[in-house]
Order: C-alpha cells, then sequence, then structure tokens
C-alpha cells in the first residue's frame, strides 16, 4: 500500500476518533454502512447538526454530565462512632456525715476596736464561765459566754477556736468553720483553728480538704484527738483522690482519641480531595483534542477566520481535531491588495490540498513557533494587517510560503 496514502488514512482514523460526529458526513455513508455491517455503533445523524457543532456539543454535554455527577459526589470519609459520656461511678465512704446547718450566722466582734486591759480581764472572765457550762454539758450557755468574750477581744483567735470547738459539739459544722476562718485571719499558724476546721470539715463530708487542714493541725500541735480524727478521714480522701485520678485519665484519653479522630478525618478529607481534583483533571485532560495528528500542535489557536471555500482536496470533511474547526468556511474575504512580493497570490481559491502543509518539515516547524502564530492569525483577521509583518525573516517567508501551498496548482 502506497505509503502516503496509509498515512492519510492514519491521520482520518484519528479524526474519526476525536470526532466521531465526523462519520455523520453523507459523503461517509457508505463507510458508516460498511462499519455498521460490522456491528460497529455509530452516532446518530440528529445528535449533530454539523461536524464541528457535533464535537462542541459533545464536548459541552459530556463536562456538564460530569460536573452534575461530582456535585452530587460525597466525600466518604471514616468516622468513628461519638464516644459516650463517661459517666463517673460512686465512692463507697466511710463515716458519718450531717446536713449542713443553715442558722443565722453568730456574732462576731469588730478587729479593728482597741481592746483595753479592763475589756481584756473581762473576756477572760466570759471565757472561764463558759468552759464551766461546757463541764456541765450546757453547750447553748457556753455559746452565750464565748460571744461575750469574743466581743470584749475580738483580736484573741482563742475564743474563736474554742466557740468553734463548742459548734462541733453541738453538730454545727458550718457555725464552727466561720469561726475556725476567723481565728486564722487574726493567727494563721492557729493550730486550734486547723483542728476545728478540720472536724468540722470531715463532720460535712468534705474528706480532701478535713485531710488538709488536719495535717496542718498536726504539724502545729500535734494531739491524739488529731490523730484519731485523721484515721477515718484519710481513707476517704485516698478513695476520692484515687477516683479522680481514675476518671481524669479516661477524660483525657477520650479527649485524645477524639483529637487523633478529627486528625485522621481531616486527613481523609484532604485525600479525597485530592483524589478527585486528580481525578477531574485526568477527565479534563481526556477530553481536550490533541491537536491536527502529525501537525499542528495544539490546534491552530483561533482558527483560520474567514474560512477557505471549497474544503479540502481529499475529502476531509469535520475539521482539523484542536484548530481549524469545520473546515474555513466563507473564504478569505477580498484579495489582498497587491499581493506579496515574491509572489503571494490575490486570492485564495478552494481546493487546497493540506497534505502539503502536513508534509512540510519548515511550515510545521514554523506553527510551534509562537510569534509565527500571532502573526498568522493577525493577518488572517485582517489582510491590511500583512503589512506590518514584511520586514519579519520569520514570518514573512511563511506567510509567502503559505500563500504559495494556498493558491493551488498553476
Amino acid at each position: 500500500m502506497d505509503p502516503a496514502k496509509l498515512s492519510e488514512l492514519k491521520k482520518f482514523i484519528q479524526l474519526c476518533k476525536s470526532n466521531p460526529s465526523v462519520l455523520n458526513d453523507p459523503t461517509l455513508s457508505f463507510f458508516r454502512d460498511y462499519l455498521e455491517s460490522l456491528g460497529a455503533k455509530l452516532p446518530s445523524s440528529s445528535d449533530s447538526h454539523g461536524a464541528s457543532d457535533a464535537k462542541s456539543k459533545s464536548y459541552v454535554v459530556e463536562e456538564s454530565d460530569e460536573e452534575m455527577a461530582d456535585a452530587g459526589e460525597k466525600i466518604d470519609v471514616e468516622e468513628e462512632e461519638e464516644e459516650e459520656e463517661i459517666i463517673e461511678s460512686d465512692i463507697e465512704l466511710e463515716g458519718e456525715t450531717v446536713e449542713p446547718d443553715n442558722d443565722i450566722p453568730q456574732k462576731m466582734g469588730d478587729p479593728s476596736v482597741d481592746v483595753t486591759d479592763e475589756n481584756r480581764d473581762a473576756s477572760q472572765s466570759a471565757k472561764a464561765k463558759a468552759m464551766e457550762a461546757i463541764s456541765e454539758g450546757k453547750l447553748e450557755e457556753a455559746i452565750e459566754h464565748l460571744t461575750q468574750a469574743i466581743l470584749l477581744n475580738p483580736t484573741s483567735a482563742i475564743m474563736y477556736g474554742t466557740r468553734a470547738s463548742v459548734y462541733i459539739k453541738m453538730r454545727k459544722p458550718n457555725a464552727a468553720i466561720r469561726d475556725a476562718n476567723a481565728a486564722l485571719e487574726i493567727n494563721p499558724d492557729s493550730a486550734k483553728g486547723y483542728k476545728s476546721r478540720g472536724i468540722a470539715r470531715a463532720i460535712l463530708g468534705q474528706w480532701e480538704d478535713a485531710a488538709k487542714d488536719l495535717h496542718m493541725a498536726s504539724k502545729l500541735d500535734y494531739d491524739d484527738e488529731i490523730n484519731s480524727v485523721l484515721k477515718k478521714v484519710e481513707p476517704n480522701a485516698h478513695r476520692i483522690e484515687e477516683h479522680r485520678r481514675k476518671y481524669d485519665r479516661l477524660r483525657i484519653e477520650r479527649e485524645e482519641r477524639k483529637i487523633e479522630c478529627e486528625r485522621r478525618s481531616r486527613r481523609a478529607q484532604a485525600q479525597a480531595e485530592y483524589e478527585k481534583a486528580k481525578k477531574q483533571e485526568q477527565s479534563s485532560s481526556s477530553r481536550k483534542p490533541g491537536g491536527m495528528p502529525g501537525g499542528f500542535p495544539g490546534g491552530m489557536p483561533g482558527g483560520f477566520p474567514g474560512g477557505m471555500p471549497g474544503g479540502f482536496s481529499g475529502g476531509m470533511p469535520g475539521g482539523f481535531p484542536g484548530g481549524m474547526p469545520g473546515g474555513m468556511p466563507g473564504g478569505m474575504p477580498g484579495v489582498m491588495p497587491g499581493g506579496m512580493p515574491g509572489g503571494m497570490p490575490s486570492g485564495m481559491p478552494g481546493n487546497v490540498d493540506f497534505s502539503k502543509i502536513l508534509n512540510d518539515p519548515e511550515m510545521m516547524a514554523a506553527f510551534s513557533d509562537p510569534e509565527v502564530m500571532a502573526a498568522l492569525q493577525d493577518v488572517m483577521k485582517n489582510p491590511a494587517n500583512l503589512a506590518k509583518h514584511q520586514a519579519n525573516p520569520k514570518v514573512a517567508p511563511i506567510i509567502a510560503k503559505m500563500m504559495n501551498k494556498f493558491a493551488g496548482p498553476k
């Protein structure tokens, strides 16, 4: 088989692959019949009003369908089930507690007053009466005497600490804590203040705070009562501390798992987005025509405006993929006044044999030069612009050679 004919056949097959609607051309009905006899599935002639138009419409529909598919696509990101909220178990504690006392707060002295020696002596006398009442079990009476002693000498931490101990006997821990706080404000090293507050807090079930106060009281002034209470308080304080550590650790681990899950989710989301973009890019690249097979790489931008009457010799219907869609309809308007020095014809007749261009290495190399292509487009848009390119040694010879080829047989 003639190599030239074989080459043209290959180009035609490539044209059909890139634009199957070419086969709708009536002049190729014999070829359609042959393909259908072999069981080939061909595009319907109703799908196109012209080779170029069919190609354009086919491309738009294909892209629209994919965009709709992408719009409805949901990125599948693995999500872990939300963990249930951590519910703390009950703590088994030992020891009896009482309900908080909500009595009206007891009278407190004014620490800013000047205490005279006479008031100080009177305060000691009232305290002595209170101690006697305590020994007789008269706790309410003891509170009255101690309150009188505090009002006479409000700067005495001992008076507040003593009254706090009486409130503890009366199972009024909140009142005892108020007096213990007052004693510690006057004397931060009051062992009696820490002891009274520690015992009162133990009565309320505030085991950890009670243990701290009692340990401090023991450091300042150890006694057997403090040690006895600590033996009951410390086990509960330790259970509470271990319980807290356990659930703090569980919450930290849960938070770390949540952070790790979110990190994996973000990474999967980013990977899915990347894969989606990559797929779209590959799909877009596969849809773009690859230019004229063996000829105009990437197509000739803008085509040849004005067109070229008569079509192509040898019958290449449907135009060139990637450029020159639909041939060059309409003919190049008018003539180029005066022609081009060197023999540019004054018109562009039909029946141009493009195989002469395709088989001309100099022409094909020139078409890959952006400067030459820009000049050609400029001249095709307006033949009058030819004059400004005649001085360009790269452009002028190519235009002259191209126009000589367009001139057809002489």
